[in-house]
């Protein structure tokens, strides 16, 4: 049997990682109070593996302690920058949706608790269900001062209001059994983009976002979803393996594409700009992992700053 980890000090972490992990560290102090900031586990357990000899435990000679801190640091600004623009989508969709649903069937909440007016059928029907108990919740909630505002003083919550306390998830589920007249409004918003591959968006974003806003590793995560096959992934020659493009399907490329499609291209060149610089920051501070390698680790082609060339509007 395996003995578990024993209690060690900030202290003895380091000398631990110096004495028996052979990590340099060029400041112990500073070390320390990161441990102590962030956690061994969080920290160590979490960005060591890049740093690491292939197929070992060894670390890659001369790595340092403050070049795992970098790479941590990376990552937590990478998730402050697309949870920004993850929150731009997920308001633009709260506007749309509740827009031209309460357009069609009006402002009363008995209306988006009609499992009778989104896209029922035997495939969408737990869906639908479950989504409807999400709504029942919402409605009787007391958590939000709006919305007892709306209930007390009108006896009634329309949709533009409630949607203000859905998740992303919620307005996935949502969007995916809405009708597919309303669905296809929605897209239209947005440029070239169908609804099945707004479907898909959605799916992919709703992990990416938990991820941010969980604190969890984003840069190197992976969804079980993919989002569609789209023109930008031809005009980008990204590989294939088989008939599956290896870059931008299910990786943190797939959310620069769908961010490409889903923010006005003013904000979209904002973005990556400063995507561009966090990159290359980190590349410069991390001077054990090659910049090739990083981008790799992150499903990002080596051309991917070209994908502000390509029009994706019809």
């Amino acid at each position: 049997m395996v003995h578990s980890k024993t209690f060690t000090t900030f202290s003895e972490q380091v000398e631990w990682l110096q004495n028996e992990k052979h990590l340099l560290v060029y400041d112990t102090q500073y070390a320390e109070e990161t441990l102590k900031q962030i956690g061994y586990f969080p920290l160590i357990g979490g960005y060591k593996h890049l740093f690491r000899i292939p197929l070992t435990k060894k670390y890659k000679e001369g790595t340092t302690f403050e070049e795992i801190a970098a790479l941590y640091e990376f990552d937590s600004e990478l998730r402050e920058l697309f949870f920004k623009y993850l929150l731009q989508i997920e308001r633009h969709l709260r506007s749309l949706m509740s827009y031209y649903f309460s357009e069609m069937y009006g402002e009363s909440q008995s209306a988006y608790l009609n499992i009778h007016n989104y896209n029922l059928n035997r495939r969408t029907h737990n869906t639908i269900v479950r989504l409807n108990a999400v709504l029942q919740r919402a409605v009787s909630t007391t958590d939000y001062e709006y919305i007892n505002y709306y209930r007390n003083t009108y006896g009634n919550i329309p949709l533009w209001v409630l949607v203000n306390v859905l998740t992303f998830g919620n307005l996935s589920k949502m969007y995916q059994v809405f009708p597919q007249s309303l669905q296809s409004k929605v897209c239209k918003n947005f440029g070239s983009i169908n609804r099945k591959q707004m479907e898909q968006f959605l799916s992919v974003l709703t992990k990416f976002r938990n991820v941010c806003a969980h604190g969890e590793r984003l840069f190197t995560y992976h969804t079980m979803d993919n989002i569609s096959d789209l023109p930008l992934h031809q005009k980008l020659s990204i590989p294939k393996n088989g008939v599956q493009y290896q870059y931008g399907k299910k990786d943190l490329f797939a959310v620069v594409i769908a961010f490409r499609y889903l923010i006005p291209s003013r904000d979209f060149r904002s973005f990556k700009a400063k995507l561009s610089r966090l990159i290359d920051r980190a590349s410069k501070r991390i001077t054990h992992i090659e910049h090739a390698e990083l981008l790799e680790r992150m499903g990002f082609p080596p051309n991917w700053k070209d994908i502000s060339r390509y029009r994706v509007t019809s």
